[in-house]
């Protein structure tokens, strides 16, 4: 049985806060920008809303 593991918590967490600050990034980006890294405002959005 797995045992609870309050420094993994911790972990997952902090890669819950990476992500979702990361995400909030993409977003904020202009279409310029996007374009130059590749993708569109509907792609940003999107990875805007998956599940973490």
């Amino acid at each position: 049985m797995a045992r609870f593991s309050l420094a993994r918590l911790r972990q997952r967490l902090r890669r819950y806060q990476e992500r979702r600050r990361s995400r909030l990034q993409l977003l904020a980006l202009d279409d310029r920008l996007l374009k130059d890294i590749g993708i569109s405002r509907a792609q940003a959005r999107q990875a805007n809303r998956k599940t973490f």
